[in-house]
């Protein structure tokens, strides 16, 4: 089948890209705009790319793809509903190709493209050729997505909606076997009213695993245990409860009333943490035995641009990390802290997600960033008022240019293109 994909260029579709050309179709797509690591995953692929959203650029194909960040008014929707074109949305067609795989579906507000990066890690160490998609880049995988010959597919789902056309959660078209929630919070205002529109959509999501799947959440996650109450069809394996708990500060993973040492695992913070328990847990559904997850793990290096050290200059080390819910900011500007305790700490934050952009979250956000030494926020819709708040990015960038030698650690926050930040930033060290 030839298809085309309109906005390629988000993590999640260029995986689908891959997915689908492995899977034998004809893929091209089309997107505004092309940059790193995406662009050069895509040219990898040799798959054929163009830029913008003319009418005119549209290929023929059997079957059009529509990215959820694409709405109506853009010519190229337009001209495929005026015209009677078939069109879906990326999880659904995602769906059809995973009918007959057991997945293992990775969701929550926070971490699952870790979580679901550590899971196919351990599938992968110890020889099972799974397929996957993921949003994001690994350090221990080529790529984000694969079709992989197993039955076994892990893929991150996400509570965002499919298309302007299907305001469903992706991960209600996956038809998850077993399905892992790390934790629910409140996110995407543009599509969520409030905590129970997201708990509805995980009631949804349960509904659709059959009775000898599984679900994973910790206990003493509030929403989660909601969602849960609401009715469960399957089995449910509870974190912190008296067959699997925890214990953060000893890093230790207690399973059937033995003991497990987590304190070798190299990724730092209570949130990795959790991320390792849940991989762990995950994995025994496969009989794989808690010492072997421990030891695939030890060589897991993490996700690319989830505390990612992406620079050492002049003694000064800059991080680049996805944090943009204050939760996520909070577990990570901590976990940084805690690691280098001697050493000055400057946040750059940009407010780049529709939820912290439109102000939902100012007196967590101020209080998540406690355990920075100075922070600098970017705000591009001025709904901050504090000192440190800048609505340009060259203001931003002027107001450290003098002092960044000052600091011993500079730690981007942002979801979106990281390398405004981190290029100026690297320039104005190597010129000290």
């Amino acid at each position: 089948m030839r298809i085309h994909i309109l906005g390629i260029c988000g993590t999640f579709m260029a995986g689908l890209a891959q997915i689908l050309k492995e899977s034998g179709h004809d893929v091209s797509g089309s997107d505004i705009q092309f940059y790193p690591p995406m662009s050069y995953y895509l040219d990898s692929l040799n798959i054929k790319t163009s830029k913008g959203y003319k009418k005119d650029t549209l290929p023929k194909a059997d079957l059009f793809v529509i990215g959820n960040a694409i709405s109506r008014g853009n010519d190229c929707v337009e001209y495929i509903l005026e015209n009677n074109l078939p069109h879906t949305s990326g999880p659904e067609i995602l769906g059809r190709e995973l009918k007959n795989r057991k997945v293992y579906a990775i969701s929550g507000t926070h971490g699952k493209t870790t979580t679901s990066y550590m899971l196919a890690h351990i599938f992968s160490k110890i020889g099972k050729d799974i397929g996957y998609l993921i949003g994001g880049m690994s350090k221990n995988f080529d790529d984000p997505a694969k079709l992989g010959t197993d039955q076994i597919f892990v893929i991150e789902a996400d509570e965002y909606d499919s298309a302007f056309f299907d305001k469903r959660s992706k991960f209600i078209h996956y038809n998850p076997t077993n399905l892992i929630i790390n934790c629910i919070e409140f996110d995407h205002v543009d599509i969520f009213d409030d905590i129970k529109d997201i708990r509805k959509q995980f009631n949804h999501l349960i509904k659709t695993i059959k009775k000898s799947g599984n679900v994973i959440y910790f206990k003493d996650d509030h929403n989660s245990a909601k969602v849960i109450e609401n009715g469960i069809w399957c089995n449910n394996i509870i974190i912190n409860s008296d067959e699997i708990a925890t214990n953060f500060s000893k890093r230790e993973l207690i399973y059937d009333e033995i003991t497990y040492s987590l304190d070798s695992l190299p990724l730092i913070g209570e949130h990795n943490f959790k991320n390792y328990v849940c991989a762990i847990v995950a994995a025994r559904l496969e009989n794989i035995s808690i010492e072997e997850s421990i030891k695939a793990l030890m060589s897991f290096e993490g996700v690319k641009r989830r505390m990612d050290k992406i620079a050492e200059i002049s003694g000064v080390k800059i991080f680049d990390d996805f944090a943009h819910h204050p939760t996520a900011i909070r577990l990570s500007t901590s976990a940084l802290k805690d690691n280098y305790p001697d050493k000055k700490i400057l946040g750059i934050l940009e407010l780049g997600s529709n939820t912290m952009s439109s102000g939902f979250h100012e007196e967590d956000l101020l209080n998540s960033l406690a355990s920075l030494d100075q922070t600098l926020i970017l705000d591009h819709k001025n709904v901050y008022t504090q000192d440190n708040i800048f609505n340009d990015l060259d203001c931003l960038l002027s107001n450290i240019k003098d002092t960044i030698i000052e600091y011993d650690i500079i730690l981007i926050m942002t979801n979106r293109d990281s390398q405004k930040f981190t290029k100026p930033l690297m320039s104005y060290l190597e010129s000290k």
